[in-house]
């Protein structure tokens, strides 16, 4: 019975469990509720597995079905990177490709994989938009990029398609003269929040007022990466940077790595994806340069 289970099933699955009813889920796939019901109830009776509790007024799901949801996107998306795969490949070539990328992203590994990129599609056009936080995010599923080359979101949304990257390790800096910088040991989250912390801003809606990273109540918000580094080589405060960015400055002394108490034992580490609408994949020369970016950032140095 197990392998009579159809993508379609485990689609209709994934929008009752995403909408909150098999009405909401038959309007988002633009079928009958009825339709919704039974498919569902044909895939439990396959599974052996009640997915939703339907004795209140919404189908709620089951510990069961909170379980299998998981795996459920799992099978879809990569399924959707398959049939994204298939399409680049069968399309023709863009005359233009947009990107999004993360201002904490590696610069290195983005234009190195840019030459490569340029040498092999001398006619494709390229435009390169940098963002952070939300704003990496958004042009793609408004489908003005083709991708996004994004850090781990808590709140990634669901309908894109993500592939890894690399990892990256972020630390903490003060300059040399900044009275954290002296501090001995990891600094306690009350001595922290004495000082300004640099944050770089949100310019999106889907993450703005939301919090990353913040230890200080007391934050200067910066919308650009340059800046914010100025502001710490100039003690204006304190915050995080990429390590490829403050390297030469942390061995020209002139900015100092400072350990919270409170970070996690391995470091912060924050991985890498190429994100992508499942249902607008990359073109050919789109897909070449997310794989480049893939080999470019494997020949790199690991910063876990």
């Amino acid at each position: 019975m197990l392998d009579a289970v159809t993508l379609d099933q485990m689609r209709t699955f994934l929008a009752a469990a995403d909408e909150g009813s098999f009405s909401a889920a038959g309007r988002k796939l633009g079928r009958a509720q009825s339709v919704v019901s039974q498919t569902l109830a044909n895939l439990e009776g396959q599974l052996g597995v009640r997915l939703f509790d339907r004795s209140a007024r919404k189908p709620v799901l089951t510990d069961q079905g909170r379980a299998l949801v998981i795996e459920a996107r799992e099978v879809a998306g990569r399924m959707d990177a398959f049939k994204a795969r298939a399409s680049s490949l069968a399309g023709g070539l863009e005359a233009e490709v947009s990107i999004v990328v993360d201002v904490m992203f590696p610069m290195f590994v983005l234009t190195h994989a840019i030459g490569d990129f340029q040498a092999h599609f001398p006619d494709t056009a390229l435009r390169v938009h940098v963002e952070t936080l939300g704003a990496v995010v958004q042009p793609v599923l408004d489908g003005r990029c083709a991708f996004a080359v994004m850090g781990a979101l808590p709140d990634f949304p669901v309908t894109l398609v993500r592939e890894q990257l690399q990892s990256l390790r972020l630390i903490h800096v003060a300059a040399c003269d900044h009275p954290l910088a002296a501090f001995k040991g990891p600094v306690p989250t009350e001595e922290l929040a004495r000082h300004v912390q640099l944050v770089l801003t949100d310019r999106s809606s889907l993450t703005q007022g939301r919090e990353y990273g913040v230890f200080s109540p007391r934050t200067w918000r910066l919308a650009d990466l340059g800046a914010k580094h100025a502001f710490l080589l100039a003690g204006l405060g304190w915050g995080g940077m990429p390590s490829d960015r403050v390297e030469a400055d942390l061995k020209s002394g002139a900015l100092v790595e400072i350990k919270l108490s409170d970070a996690p034992a391995a470091g912060f580490i924050m991985p890498w994806y190429a994100a992508h609408r499942p249902d607008a994949p990359p073109g050919p020369a789109g897909r070449w340069l997310i794989e480049r970016l893939k080999d470019t950032a494997a020949r790199c140095p690991s910063q876990e």
